[in-house]
Order: structure tokens, then sequence, then C-alpha cells
């Protein structure tokens, strides 16, 4: 929970546009900054596990919240751009990977929840790359 002062700490209202309302970047970095370091947890840990299944649900709505609450940070045209393919895929994937667990196909779940950890890792790469937001707020 350190993260989520570090969210305010990067005042990223600085670099948005009168697209992106300041709120929208709190809560994606709000939700996003812990569900890298849980993310990576839950890939890593035993499996199955009361702790494993706490967590999971933890980082999967973290997730999902990122991915929804993406809608609203857009670029510098107003409009969602290729990056925003990753939150899509996030909210067809999340679920049908509880649906693969619940089923009992643990090795479907752990397919698709290690590619959305990977679609994360990936997104926040591009989120780095100098030009875009983040990028800015860090860099500043």
């Amino acid at each position: 929970m350190v993260l989520v002062p570090l969210a305010f700490w990067l005042r990223p209202e600085q670099g948005t546009t009168y697209q992106t309302p300041a709120w929208a970047v709190y809560i994606h970095l709000a939700t996003v900054l812990p569900a890298v370091p849980l993310g990576a947890w839950v890939l890593w840990s035993r499996k199955g596990t009361p702790a494993h299944k706490a967590a999971g649900r933890i980082w999967a709505l973290m997730m999902v919240i990122t991915a929804i609450d993406s809608f609203w940070i857009r670029g510098m045209t107003g409009s969602i751009g290729p990056i925003h393919i990753f939150s899509v895929i996030t909210l067809v994937s999340i679920p049908r990977g509880i649906w693969l667990a619940r089923k009992g196909d643990i090795e479907g779940h752990i397919a698709c929840m290690r590619g959305v950890y990977i679609g994360l890792i990936i997104a926040g790469a591009f989120a780095l790359m100098p030009g875009r937001l983040l990028f800015t707020s860090l860099s500043g």
C-alpha cells in the first residue's frame, strides 16, 4: 500500500489533457502500481493455497479496475490508442481465467492469467516510453 501515495507524488495531472481527467490517472496508478508486484507473487507462489486464491482475487479486481479506467485515459488526439488493446484483452481474459479455474482447467487458468500479467508488463513498458504521460510525469 506504500505504492498508492506514489501515485499522488507523481502528480500526473501536470501531463493530462482535457481528454484525460486527473482522477482517471490517479485511479489507474493506484491500481496498476500494486498490481505489478502482487501479480508476480501470485504467479510464482504456491498454487491453490488460500493465500494464492485471496491475492489472486485482489489482483484480478485491480486489473479489471485498471482496464476499465484506462478508457478515460486518452492520447493527445483525444481518442483511445493501440495500447488499449491490452485493456480489452484483460477484460476478456480475467473472467475467462476465473471460469477456467472454477471448471478445473488449471493449465488454462494459468495460461490466461500469465498472459494478462505479461500484457501488464508490456503495457507498462509502452507507458514509460518518451512522450507518454507516465514518462513525462516521472521525468518532469
